[in-house]
């Protein structure tokens, strides 16, 4: 995609929708006028019709999926599937059945054959999220992949030639992952021929307001009928937030705000207390001698849980833990809700 003039609109088509006077450039719900997306978009244009591989950083909830989705759709595989499977989801014996596949009677509850979700993107893309939390077995059978384009499937004696053009992202950094030791050297060199920067909201202010206007239009609470515009004071506070929870935080208060609003305009009134006091201070509950330290965790992990709507990612970055050990935790407490692994199917008429 061409990044058009500041006053047009553009899209994954590269055409005209309709006549906006905001400056406006989105493609794959990806909205922006902001000089910092406007490099990244160019980026993206470069990178596309490329096969190198991409390694996508940034903060979590700012949209890594979704700028692995533009590569995808401006690359010559655009017509062949976009295949994404988060890595910090699934535990190692999990995540190498997701990822490569098993054959029937593998181990245990493997009743039929599966194709792996890298089989499934032959031709196309294989996106995978939070990479950073591989284990040292996945990290090895990936590199093995990358280098002889072939895998294995579980409990399988044949290799099996597979085409895929891959895209990783991580909120971590990598680089001092492999310091540690915690990240092989030579898959990092392999997964980061091209890196590009997702930025925080906080470093695109100028998009919040196109953002907000995007998600109150476009929210799934749209048919209330309430919070369709939001009032100049109400937004200059919006617009004041650090948001450490990125595009998907704004979003999730949007959507509350047409759900909680009393009439069409948002007022400051209407606005969540985090947003409008977030330097206030959270009062901590007297001692209760009865709560132990592990049920006090559980009571407050599932309470940010809840905040969030169930958003997992979200939550663990506003709880200050990973995914993984917020997947875990949850393993712990028997609350572990099934995880999406999704994909987009090729398009009709694809080769």
């Amino acid at each position: 995609m061409s990044i058009m003039d500041k006053n047009q609109l553009s899209s994954g088509t590269g055409k005209l929708p309709g006549a906006k006077d905001n400056s406006v450039s989105e493609t794959k719900k990806i909205v922006y006028r902001s000089e910092v997306m406007n490099q990244l978009m160019r980026m993206v244009d470069r990178v596309a019709p490329s096969n190198a591989t991409v390694l996508v950083l940034g903060e979590s909830g700012t949209g890594k999926e979704l700028i692995a989705q533009a590569i995808h759709e401006r690359s010559n595989r655009r017509n062949k599937p976009f295949v994404a499977i988060n890595c910090g989801a699934l535990r190692e014996t999990l995540l190498e059945s997701e990822l490569f596949g098993h054959e029937k009677g593998a181990f245990t509850g493997a009743y039929s054959r599966k194709i792996g979700l890298a089989e499934v993107a032959n031709g196309g893309t294989l996106f995978l999220d939070e990479i950073g939390e591989l284990s040292p077995g996945i990290q090895a059978k990936l590199l093995r992949f990358l280098q002889e384009g072939e895998i294995y499937r579980v409990g399988g004696k044949d290799p099996i030639k597979v085409d895929i053009r891959l895209i990783s992202a991580t909120n971590r950094e990598l680089d001092k992952e492999v310091m540690r030791g915690s990240f092989r050297e030579d898959l990092f060199y392999r997964i980061n021929t091209i890196m590009v920067h997702s930025p925080p909201l906080r470093r695109r202010k100028d998009d919040i307001p196109l953002l907000i206007e995007h998600f109150l239009s476009n929210g799934t609470m749209g048919f209330l009928n309430r919070g369709r515009t939001m009032s100049e004071d109400a937004m200059k506070i919006m617009m004041k937030y650090d948001w450490p929870g990125n595009i998907r935080e704004l979003q999730n208060v949007c959507e509350r705000l047409q759900i909680l609003s009393e009439g069409h305009t948002i007022m400051p009134g209407d606005l969540p207390d985090q947003i409008r006091d977030p330097e206030h201070k959270i009062i901590v509950d007297d001692y209760d001698p009865t709560l132990t330290l592990h049920e006090l965790e559980k009571r407050y992990i599932l309470k940010a849980l809840n905040y969030f709507e169930g958003n997992k990612t979200q939550a663990a970055n506003a709880l200050g833990i990973t995914i993984k050990t917020l997947y875990n935790k949850l393993h712990e407490y028997g609350e572990f809700e099934k995880y999406a692994v999704h994909s987009k199917p090729a398009k009709s008429g694809s080769n």
